[in-house]
């Protein structure tokens, strides 16, 4: 089980919903095409620059709107290691674990700056922060929800478990 996801820090907001996370003009693109564009309203090279690994940490609120799964695919699509916020709307918060991305609450986020290094223990409730040397509390994933994760997902963990056909 993964124990530490560390990484460059990506800094946002309050109230960054879904539409900003994957603008829906690009709806019907496919994932990859669309990942490029996402959180573009606020920052136009986001998609570009962001490099597999680095983490997004916001304000509170985070993946509210639509109930859509383009938001968090296009975020592990870019290769996002974690999603930081003071809190997350429920319905993201369950897709991003069900497609494998991993969330953490953290009532901190304001001391985290964009650009930070940041360390989280997954199972610790712990966020260290490299770039200035804090340490702040965050939620914990239980280990079976960290292995449902790492398999990549609900589906990738039922797949594993029960086989798939090679066209389903």
């Amino acid at each position: 089980m993964k124990n530490v996801i560390s990484g460059k820090v990506h800094k946002f907001g309050d109230n960054i919903n879904t539409d900003i996370i994957s603008p829906p003009q690009y709806i019907e693109l496919t994932v990859e095409e669309a990942a490029v564009h996402s959180m573009e309203a606020l920052d136009p090279e986001f998609g570009t620059k962001f490099v597999p690994g680095e983490l997004v940490v916001a304000g509170a609120n985070f993946g509210s709107g639509s109930s859509r799964e383009t938001s968090p695919l296009a975020l592990k699509y870019l290769g996002c290691g974690a999603v930081v916020a003071k809190y997350f709307a429920r319905i993201f918060y369950r897709n991003s674990i069900n497609i494998g991305l991993p969330l953490f609450e953290c009532a901190d986020t304001d001391r985290i700056e964009d650009g930070d290094e940041i360390e989280i223990a997954t199972g610790e409730g712990v966020i260290r922060n490299l770039t200035k040397g804090e340490t702040y509390e965050c939620s914990k994933i239980p280990e079976h929800i960290m292995s449902l994760i790492e398999d990549g997902g609900l589906i990738a963990r039922l797949k594993k478990q029960y086989g798939a056909e090679e066209n389903s």
